[in-house]
């Protein structure tokens, strides 16, 4: 289910939208996709993949807060891989970082996983100053169009549900004494270790450095997309931010985004004036770019892992 119904959420999205469509709109549409600058793509997926590298090497740093020198290759190796589960499985590629560097680096599971949770929060923290600045920048606009394109209702079950995980499970670690529970306790230490290692580490300044290049990277590479189509080549700096927010937390609805990027992407542009027909066309063209470099590299990974790591 949670992988079928991600998926059913996108195909859904995806005949909503064309169904919606006159025949000129298609054809418009498909002459967006034909007379599209593909340079400014690739461009856009060079630093979208220059941002992966970046985030590997940032992860060394918390890495050796707890003891662990790992390979730049295998952490950028296990990203790769991370983002590609992600597109299948949702939430799995920080599963399968932890896997992968606990076979051929020996960093025990729960200290890895705990570094790319601590990670995790702090690319969160991120999301948010540039959700708020969104926010700030077009308050009615975006706030509107969040409240019509999400339900009330969802996000009150959504914060109840959240809030009710936090107080409940706590309770059952303090009192439960059930064999789970004590494996539960152990695998909470050494998650604990490594959510903290960035509170360790003597490379503070490179993180952080190495945080704000990561995203600076995300934006750029969004804007660059953008000079694909003439239409959304000379967007405000404004409109750039808030539709790369809109289209960033679609990736927590369906696989990776799928079919709830591209309407996303043509539903936010639309409230500025573009016509849905681009929006659309450029949603999916940013997404079909950024999953093909995802599954080329995610599928490298996997193959090179083994060969590269061969004497372990």
């Amino acid at each position: 289910m949670k992988i079928a119904i991600p998926l059913g959420l996108g195909v859904f999205l995806i005949w909503y939208i064309y169904q919606s469509f006159t025949p000129t709109q298609i054809a418009e549409t498909n002459k967006y996709f034909a007379d599209a600058n593909y340079g400014f793509v690739l461009l856009s997926v060079f630093l979208s993949v220059l941002s992966h590298f970046s985030r590997a090497y940032r992860w060394s740093f918390m890495l050796e807060a707890i003891g662990y020198k790992t390979k730049i290759a295998n952490n950028f190796m296990a990203v790769s891989v991370a983002y590609l589960m992600n597109i299948f499985i949702p939430k799995s590629g920080e599963v399968s970082r932890a896997v992968i560097l606990d076979k051929y680096e020996n960093v025990p599971f729960q200290k890895g996983f705990g570094t790319i949770i601590s990670e995790r929060i702090v690319d969160l923290l991120f999301l948010l100053f540039f959700t708020a600045l969104a926010f700030i920048i077009k308050f009615e606009i975006l706030y509107d169009y969040i409240f019509e394109a999400i339900p009330a209702s969802i996000l009150y079950v959504l914060a109840a549900g959240i809030l009710l995980i936090i107080i409940s499970v706590p309770i059952y670690i303090r009192f439960s004494k059930s064999n789970i529970n004590k494996r539960l306790k152990d695998f909470i230490i050494g998650l604990k270790e490594g959510v903290f290692s960035i509170l360790k580490m003597k490379k503070k300044g490179p993180f952080i450095l190495h945080t704000f290049f990561i995203w600076g990277l995300y934006i750029l590479s969004f804007y660059t997309a953008m000079h694909a189509l003439p239409e959304t080549s000379n967007i405000s700096i404004g409109t750039i931010i808030i539709t790369f927010v809109v289209g960033s937390f679609t990736f927590a609805f369906t696989n990776s985004g799928f079919g709830t990027y591209p309407a996303a992407i043509a539903g936010i542009l639309s409230v500025f004036g573009i016509a849905k027909t681009v929006g659309v066309a450029l949603g999916w063209i940013v997404w079909i770019s950024n999953i093909s470099s995802i599954v080329i590299f995610g599928v490298l990974s996997l193959i090179l892992l083994p060969i590269y790591n061969r004497d372990k």
